[in-house]
């Protein structure tokens, strides 16, 4: 390298990972386009290898961004393991914090987090809201908040911290019984699993050419968890975060080729009480722990 590496690009560098532009990482960093767009050229510089192309969906990662990111995100939850002990130095991390997460989110992926979570910092008391409302925040009846959808109130901080996977899957007894789809435009001949009001996967569908409709879904419920169970059970073929897929050897992904959307997590925290102690430390810790977890259990 020409010059002494500066670890301190690699904050800009994460942001712009996590959110796939300059603009989107100066909100995140409350910076600016500018600064970010300097820090990235530094970075690439010291590295001697181009770090993002530029497209018209915004910056992509290449290969070698891909290849550090990991060992970028080791360094960011270095920095917050010093901030949480600077905290706990200087105002003690106790009492209690109160976190709102989907029923999905709240029931597979938490659990393990919060164990971490209590191991390090065994005074916090941790209470956790399955609920998919952003007025819980705005009501003050919870302090951080894991989100699928952008909120968009102003009295809200929030930052895209992770992406779910996604993934097509059976159990293993309902595809011995049925046969394996093959393609996407198989599915309707297979007994569906799927949303009862929500339309995302109709439109998934329609974007890939098959043209279903509600009354295709066998098993119809808006509840992730009741569609997740039902997979289990060998109802017929549906569609989960693959986080949770991974929890059951039985059940098996199918049509892995199919490109899903996956799903932004959204860390959301109401800018007034973002400063206390507690709440900053467990903010930190999950905007951490939520991405690492998430890599770790998304393979197919």
């Amino acid at each position: 390298m020409a010059e002494a590496f500066d670890w301190a690009l690699m904050r800009s560098f994460l942001a712009v990972m996590e959110t796939g532009s300059l603009l989107g990482a100066a909100r995140q960093l409350s910076s600016s386009q500018p600064t970010l767009g300097r820090h990235v050229a530094q970075l690439e510089a010291q590295l001697g290898v181009p770090l993002f192309e530029r497209t018209g969906h915004g910056l992509q990662p290449t290969e070698a961004a891909r290849a550090i990111a990991g060992h970028a995100r080791v360094m960011q939850q270095g920095a917050d393991a010093v901030a949480r002990a600077l905290a706990r130095g200087q105002a003690g991390i106790a009492g209690t914090v109160r976190i709102s997460a989907s029923r999905a989110v709240a029931s597979y992926l938490l659990p393990p987090l919060l164990a971490d979570l209590r191991l390090r910092e065994p005074q916090l008391a941790i209470e956790v809201v399955s609920s998919n409302a952003v007025s819980n925040l705005l009501r003050r009846e919870a302090d951080i908040a894991i989100r699928m959808v952008r909120p968009v109130q102003a009295s809200l901080i929030t930052r895209k911290v992770a992406s779910v996977a996604l993934c097509t899957c059976a159990h293993e007894d309902y595809l011995r019984r049925k046969g394996v789809p093959r393609t996407a435009q198989d599915l309707p001949r297979f007994d569906l699993i799927g949303y009862d009001h929500d339309d995302a996967i109709l439109r998934a569908f329609r974007a890939m050419g098959a043209e279903i409709t509600r009354e295709a879904f066998a098993v119809r419920s808006d509840d992730d968890i009741v569609l997740w169970q039902s997979i289990r059970a060998g109802l017929g073929v549906g569609f989960a975060a693959r986080y949770i897929a991974a929890g059951d050897a039985r059940v098996r992904t199918v049509l892995p080729e199919l490109s899903i959307p996956p799903l932004p997590v959204w860390l959301t925290v109401h800018r007034e009480i973002r400063g206390s102690a507690r709440i900053r430390a467990v903010y930190d810790f999950l905007a951490s722990a939520i991405p690492a977890a998430l890599a770790a259990l998304a393979t197919p």
